[in-house]
């Protein structure tokens, strides 16, 4: 009895080893076919080259179809708005809405033409500009439409874009394909920077007629194709040394040193902060004449005339162009002077 369980409890140990000995084979087996495969091809880091973005247009699609315009020739078309499917409710139209133009299928109009919307404000002259006469045809341009339905004399267009309100009787002409101007990758504007001696103009007018101008406003230069100025073109914002365009003096404005302000008897009046040092130092506090900034300016040597900021043209016509604000060091004013870079 005591050898059958004996033979048993060998059987079953032998039966245990081996399967513990099988256990362990496969899980070395394992264990080096996977550290085999990581040693066999290791992984490297993936490079990713970075990707170059394109450069940005330097204005709006609002700025680029919409800035407007001085024309020597007034616009052409008879086409006009004559009215508009809510026309009952409202005299304003913008975009998404329905309005009708006085042509149709016996003047030449097709569905899916694209019109211009125009709006002539009349011949326009500045007494910033040193050209004699008129600039040309001040024009503004309010968005543009698409023909939808044509009847035999009149047209449905639906209004695609608007940057400002259409009215009954504004123009419309053939789209103009503008390409808009890449931005320049460098961001500093050179308040400093030298003069180029290439062609110097005057802003004139900007749109929607403001007067405190700053960057993606869009402006109206006397320079235009007679002084060979084309799109892209960059020009450099600025005002001569000593003058403004707000205020222009020729006195002191603080108060200066002056007999009369002074109490009698401490003579403090003399010693005004805001007193500039004296003509004449080894003179008498009280009766010596100080030095003036009118003076100080008219003897001093040429200094950097004052660089306000960028601009760049967008349209150009005979004697004007339109053009965008890039960058600006303060507020630009209509009057400011341009000078080709």
């Amino acid at each position: 009895m005591h050898i059958r369980n004996n033979v048993s409890a060998c059987k079953w140990l032998a039966i245990f080893i081996l399967f513990c000995a099988v256990a362990t084979t496969t899980t070395s087996a394992q264990t080096r076919k996977i550290t085999g495969e990581t040693q066999k091809t290791p992984q490297s880091p993936t490079l990713i080259p970075p990707v170059e973005k394109a450069p940005a247009p330097v204005a709006h699609e609002s700025e680029v179809a919409c800035g407007g315009f001085i024309t020597q020739a007034p616009p052409s078309t008879q086409f006009e708005i004559v009215g508009s499917e809510e026309e009952q409710e409202q005299r304003l139209y913008s975009e998404g809405d329905y309005v009708f133009i006085n042509a149709g299928a016996s003047e030449g109009m097709k569905v899916g033409q694209e019109f211009s919307a125009v709006r002539p404000r009349g011949r326009f002259k500045s007494t910033f500009s040193k050209k004699k006469g008129s600039l040309g045809i001040y024009t503004q341009e309010l968005g543009w439409l698409r023909v939808v339905r044509v009847r035999n004399h009149v047209s449905v267009a639906f209004v695609v874009h608007s940057c400002d309100n259409l009215l009954n009787g504004d123009l419309l002409r053939a789209v103009q394909q503008r390409l808009t101007p890449a931005s320049r990758q460098d961001a500093v504007l050179d308040r400093f920077a030298e003069p180029t001696g290439k062609q110097t103009g005057r802003i004139v007018l900007a749109r929607d007629g403001r007067e405190a101008l700053t960057r993606d406003d869009v402006v109206f230069i006397d320079l235009g194709a007679e002084d060979n100025v084309k799109p892209g073109d960059y020009l450099t914002v600025f005002r001569p040394a000593g003058k403004g365009i707000i205020v222009e003096y020729g006195a002191e404005i603080t108060a200066n040193a002056r007999r009369g302000y002074e109490s009698n008897h401490f003579h403090g009046g003399k010693l005004s902060n805001q007193a500039q040092r004296l003509k004449d130092p080894g003179a008498g506090m009280l009766h010596s004449e100080t030095v003036t900034t009118p003076g100080i300016r008219k003897r001093r040597p040429p200094v950097p005339r004052k660089i306000v900021g960028e601009i760049v043209v967008l349209h150009v016509e005979g004697r004007t162009a339109t053009a965008v604000l890039t960058r600006v060091a303060q507020e630009v004013h209509p009057g400011d002077f341009v000078e080709l870079q």
